[in-house]
């Protein structure tokens, strides 16, 4: 597999690794939580802080739990004025970015190089977090998507890349290209080693298809077996030119003639000539009960084959994506709506349809979807929304390092929560089409027709509906003053920051001591490489939680009179409360500032002594 060479790489490699864990401060003030409740770790979380750290500090939480992660980091135009300044710890990383450019500019020839050191540790960590069916969602532009493509290969396997996802989101293109109106954007998908997409929901037009039932009462639809459009002739596919038999009396199909009353029914084009069969005659065999045949009006016969309303491949998400749901100019007018008629981000958030999109093909109703460039908060918005659609109980991360975080990411949230009033004019794209002379020529009489049903469809809608054909697109748009207030959705999250490093140096000093939960998930986690979502209450035995393998103890309080006492040790009374409630006789660990037990004790009983670095203060007498 080939790999992705840059500048910094051998400095960033590792540097996940040394990046320091961060206790989840909550701050009540700034939360949401749901009534009756006080704002915890347990809910949705918007976290203020750098992502890298933030994503560091998820993982004694949430190692291997996220389900989909959806990420819109920079894309790298030179326009957005982005600033590469993680502490790598390395005197040629941060001389080369001393005399460099800082925010990237589209001068800084090494721009590309900076982009990716930023990516390659959050992806690391980011893998660390992704659960084994889940998916993570990266969405960039032509700047990044190449080489984007190279790093996900390296991080996560060339065999967990699921496919890249064309986005049309602006159809009339943008002119920041001197030879091309670019229109779309991409996605990139990769997955855990269990993930199965979920697919999209038939919509109402798919679901009117299926009203024919079989002799069990499944329901079904009819699709044609010859097949259409390009390469549909014989020559294209021999071998699917073959007739198929048709006894009608019996209503029985073959690929042999059983009898003279068999219909003979041949692939034939509109024009007389010879077309093919959408199967070849081994798939044709093996689905002779799920074929029907007919007759039309103009005596010609047709073959059509059965597609069941449980096994439709209609669920499955084509990889272009096209609809006046993804434009971008809806993200900003939403925003808008929200924020009494101002976009407080100052470029264009994604669409919910965007962010929907992703979180319906990728989990079900339940699970964690995590967003560590949460920009305005659109991706909590999509899981909110999606929960109040078919009452699901999803869950959402975000992660802003800007100060932005509380006004802008946690107080869209907030609105959307609780309802909000808004007011303004209120656009709304309800058709586009791409116009060549030879298309209008040929379907003028169409397109108007298509333009009257939208006008009549929505004439009630709005105050007026505006058509325009500019830069050949042809544009339907209905537009309304709006003074209404929109109702809350429902909901909650929990606001937080990140504390101090959580250094076990830090208890020789008995200065920035971490909580008892902190620490817990913590040593949970460097010891078993496990997530520990709840720390089970204290108990006389230290006990926190458990893997298949291992029970982690832990004899620890913030409190630095208490951890020079003989309390904190390891005891004979301890050992014993710890081996009678190891009734699954795993193996022990325990973590302690020391241990009054001698070693071939523990290890008769299965159990390991970790001892945490304030003992030290016993020894020096501090």
């Amino acid at each position: 597999m080939p790999t992705l060479d840059f500048k910094g790489k051998q400095f960033v490699y590792s540097h996940h690794l040394s990046v320091p864990f961060r206790e989840l401060k909550v701050v009540a003030d700034k939360s949401l939580p749901q009534v009756g409740k006080t704002a915890s770790l347990d809910d949705n979380l918007i976290i203020h802080g750098d992502n890298l750290e933030a994503l560091k500090a998820l993982l004694p939480t949430h190692a291997g739990k996220v389900d989909c992660i959806f990420i819109d980091p920079p894309y790298n135009t030179g326009n957005e004025g982005w600033c590469y300044n993680d502490n790598v710890r390395s005197p040629l990383m941060q001389e080369w970015l001393k005399k460099s450019a800082n925010p990237v500019d589209k001068e800084d020839l090494e721009r590309h190089d900076k982009w990716l050191c930023m990516m390659w540790p959050r992806l690391m960590l980011l893998k660390e977090l992704l659960s084994n069916d889940g998916s993570i969602w990266l969405t960039l532009d032509d700047n990044e998507v190449n080489s984007a493509k190279l790093l996900m290969d390296e991080v996560f396997g060339d065999d967990k890349f699921v496919g890249l996802f064309v986005v049309v989101n602006n159809l009339k293109g943008r002119n920041d290209k001197e030879h091309i109106a670019i229109t779309h954007e991409y996605i990139l998908v990769y997955s855990g080693d269990e993930f199965v997409s979920k697919g999209l929901d038939l919509t109402e037009e798919q679901l009117k298809d299926f009203t024919l039932k079989d002799e069990s009462g499944c329901l079904y639809s009819l699709r044609d077996l010859r097949k259409r459009g390009s390469e549909d002739r014989r020559e294209d596919r021999p071998k699917m030119f073959y007739p198929i038999f048709w006894n009608k009396s019996a209503n029985t199909l073959s690929l042999e003639r059983s009898s003279n009353n068999d219909i003979e029914i041949l692939p034939m084009r509109g024009d007389g000539t010879h077309g093919r069969w959408r199967w070849g005659k081994a798939r044709a065999f093996q689905n002779l009960k799920n074929l029907e045949a007919r007759e039309s009006s103009k005596g010609r016969f047709d073959v059509s084959y059965r597609v069941y309303l449980d096994e439709t491949d209609g669920k499955k998400s084509k990889s272009f994506w096209q609809g006046t749901e993804f434009a971008t100019d809806l993200g900003t007018t939403l925003l808008k709506n929200i924020f009494a008629g101002q976009n407080p981000l100052g470029h264009a958030p994604k669409t919910l349809a965007h962010v929907q999109r992703c979180i319906e093909l990728s989990i079900g109703r339940e699970g964690i979807v995590l967003d560590s460039f949460a920009g305005s908060g659109t991706t909590a918005h999509a899981v909110l929304e999606a929960n109040k659609k078919d009452n699901g109980s999803r869950k959402f991360i975000l992660v802003e390092c800007e100060d932005y975080a509380d006004t802008l990411t946690a107080e869209r949230v907030r609105r959307v929560i609780n309802g909000y009033p808004f007011k303004g004019n209120q656009k709304q794209e309800l058709l586009s089409e791409k116009i060549t002379w030879s298309v209008f020529e040929k379907k003028h009489a169409e397109l108007l027709e298509k333009i009257a049903k939208v006008e009549e469809k929505h004439s009630k809608d709005f105050d007026k509906i505006k058509k325009e054909l500019k830069d050949g697109v042809l544009t339907v748009t209905g537009e309304r003053k709006v003074d209404d207030f929109a109702p809350g959705i429902g909901g909650s999250f929990t606001y937080c920051t990140l504390g101090e490093p959580i250094q076990i140096e830090s208890l020789l000093t008995g200065e920035a001591m971490p909580s008892f939960d902190a620490l817990a998930r913590y040593v949970f986690y460097t010891a078993t490489g496990q997530s520990l979502e709840t720390v089970a209450k204290a108990s006389a035995d230290g006990f926190i939680g458990e893997t298949d393998l291992f029970r982690i103890h832990l004899f620890y309080r913030p409190d630095s009179e208490w951890l020079r006492s003989n309390e904190a040790a390891l005891n004979a009374d301890k050992v014993e409360a710890i081996a009678k409630n190891n009734t699954t006789k795993k193996r022990t660990i325990v973590f302690a500032v020391a241990k009054f037990m001698s070693q071939k004790d523990l290890t008769e009983k299965r159990i390991e002594f970790c001892q945490l670095p304030y003992a030290i203060h016993r020894i020096m007498g501090a």
